[in-house]
């Protein structure tokens, strides 16, 4: 079959199987040709949501970077001979193919992270291949959880609090800039949220760790946030989504605690803005996105999601690293982002766009083209117009 993109809203409903591993393998050599990034901290490293994004960035680095056996956890959306499978399930593929070449460890569990089933599976599996890890990568993005105990399931929504919200946004696909008006959350909005993307669930998987004697003396555990802008605040800080957040600052303070007594470290990075299927579905970031993405090229300081974990694993998670920390003991790694002369620009850009001065001002159709490499698209050296079989990479 002939796979192109099919876009539904903030989704893409198809993948290209070609396209996703050449995207892999693009960002495996990036990581190749850096050397070394942590010093060989990490002997065994499990990530929990490898399959996109941050979580698959940091499982290359820590592979072929660090040269670290992976054990990766995501839940993927299969092939059949007439439809493609999720990005994730390529993504997955590429990536054990490539470790396969070069002797490394990867081992991929397909399954709900979420469920206890899936964190016995885990157990198992890294007591009879790894023995114990030395570093657990907690990035899972999902809008919803049935929680494990309970069996309810919990529906994320990313909407401001208190008041309605008007402000500023961008049509993706049309390009066109307006004002949006977004209703308050309610509180069980607000409390299935924070159940949702808050830090309950990563404690869950390092109480499981501790007790069943699975983590290395002076282990580390880092879960990925996003702070971002006062642009974006009201909408992500300062809503729902910042419920959730302040709950993974709560959890990271408790597993501290408990990885103390054996030299372990618990962080929450805050990271830079990407293009991600769910920073796409968030009102009035892929806006701001686009402003900032524009700015930081023209500035020379831009980072894609490789190159951004790359320099997270090399400056703040050897062993010996002077971590950059906030007031809350976070990692700060959105440094870049942030800077007075990146964000004095966006600021000045942010009251002057409009849907005709868009293309000068930010670069949407570079939102655009991130966003449809997520699913293997407009990937150099892939004949789009050839023949694949959903059910292979090659």
């Amino acid at each position: 079959m002939i796979v192109k993109p099919r876009i539904r809203g903030f989704i893409c409903t198809t993948a290209h199987p070609a396209g996703c591993a050449a995207h892999v393998d693009q960002q495996i050599d990036y990581v190749s040709d850096q050397g070394d990034a942590a010093g060989g901290a990490f002997g065994n490293v499990l990530v929990l949501g490898c399959s996109g994004g941050y979580g698959l960035a940091s499982r290359i680095v820590a592979g072929f970077g660090c040269g670290a056996k992976t054990l990766g956890v995501s839940f993927e959306k299969a092939p059949t001979q007439s439809k493609t499978a999720s990005a994730g399930w390529y993504n997955n593929k590429a990536f054990e193919a490539r470790a396969a070449e070069q002797g490394l460890y990867a081992k991929t569990l397909d399954g709900d992270a979420f469920s206890d089933a899936m964190r016995a599976e885990v157990l198992e599996t890294i007591k009879a291949d790894l023995g114990q890890i030395d570093l657990v990568v907690y990035s899972l993005a999902s809008p919803v959880r049935q929680h494990p105990k309970t069996q309810v399931l919990h529906r994320s929504s990313i909407k401001p609090l208190g008041e309605v919200l008007d402000i500023k946004t961008v049509h993706v696909e049309k390009g066109v800039v307006s004002d949006v008006a977004l209703e308050p959350a309610t509180t069980e909005e607000i409390a299935d949220t924070v159940t949702v993307m808050g830090g309950e669930d990563w404690e869950y998987w390092m109480d499981a760790l501790l007790t069943a004697d699975l983590l290395a003396p002076n282990a580390k555990t880092v879960a990925y946030t996003y702070i971002g802008s006062e642009l974006t605040w009201p909408i992500y800080w300062e809503g729902t989504l910042g419920k959730a957040k302040a709950d993974l600052d709560r959890a990271s303070a408790q597993i501290q605690q408990k990885l103390q007594p054996t030299g372990g470290d618990a962080r929450v990075a805050v990271l830079k803005a990407i293009v991600s299927q769910a920073s796409a579905a968030i009102p009035v970031v892929p806006l701001y996105a686009a402003l900032l993405f524009r700015v930081m090229k023209e500035q020379g300081s831009h980072e894609t999601c490789i190159e951004h974990i790359d320099r997270l694993f090399a400056s703040q998670l050897q062993a010996d690293a002077e971590m950059r920390l906030d007031e809350a003991g976070r990692i700060r790694v959105d440094d870049l982002e942030l800077a007075d002369q990146v964000q004095a620009e966006v600021k000045r850009r942010w009251p002057l766009v409009n849907t005709d001065n868009l293309p000068e001002l930010g670069d949407l159709t570079g939102f655009r083209e991130d966003f449809l490499k997520i699913f293997g698209f407009g990937i150099d050296g892939v004949d789009y117009d050839a023949e694949v079989d959903p059910q292979r990479i090659s």
